[in-house]
């Protein structure tokens, strides 16, 4: 008799899970292993961070014929790929081999915020949103939060954050929404470029690019 009712009981619970999905479901639930993975933003240069970009961009609204960049003789015996910049000179160079350099005008640190050493680019970022630090809240109350990327943002169309020993050095090479300021000291020690020379420096460097600041 115990035999009979454990079949029965058995049987019954088969019935359940094999004509209510849903329960079933609930009951037995895959593992995460098992779901797809995310899209990809087709709208994202593949080596765009996702978290610190924004889809789409508005790469339509930049002025491209204004430009600082041109090839030169490279004046800072760095090897092929190297970033060297001169805060003095108010110049960045990218190193092209064969004593070749593509030369871009820059904005650097204002007195007080200048920074210099060696570093490497440790995130890339498509039309970035901007997080003020708590320091340059201090001081500047008046400063959003954060603000998304837009033509109005002050890192402009692309970012190079700036990596020592795998560490977030918060200095980063990026573009502007004041073009006026390129030549200057005028920035809390970001490296700032008109947005066409920053769309161009973008797409010719990697994570893991060398950069010398001088």
């Amino acid at each position: 008799m115990r035999y009979a009712r454990n079949l029965l009981l058995i049987s019954l619970a088969s019935f359940a899970i094999s004509t209510n999905g849903g329960t079933a479901a609930s009951l037995f639930p895959l593992p995460d292993v098992f779901a797809p993975p995310p899209a990809a933003h087709a709208d994202l240069p593949a080596d765009a961070d996702p978290y610190y970009s924004t889809p789409g961009g508005f790469d339509k609204d930049v002025d491209m014929s204004l430009s600082t960049r041109r090839e030169i003789a490279d004046p800072t015996g760095e090897p092929a790929g190297t970033l060297t910049i001169n805060t003095r000179l108010r110049k960045l160079f990218l190193s092209l081999g064969d004593g070749r350099a593509i030369q871009y005008g820059i904005g650097v640190g204002r007195q007080g915020f200048a920074w210099k050493g060696t570093a490497e680019v440790g995130r890339k970022a498509f039309w970035p949103g901007w997080t003020p630090p708590p320091e340059m809240l201090e001081r500047r109350p008046e400063l959003p939060a954060h603000m998304d990327g837009s033509m109005e943002n002050p890192l402009g169309a692309r970012a190079l954050y700036l990596f020592q020993d795998n560490k977030d050095t918060l200095f980063r090479i990026h573009g502007t929404n004041e073009p006026n300021s390129i030549g200057k000291a005028v920035s809390s020690g970001c490296i700032r470029m008109l947005n066409s020379d920053v769309m161009d420096l973008y797409q010719r460097v990697a994570k893991g690019t060398r950069v010398v600041v001088l």
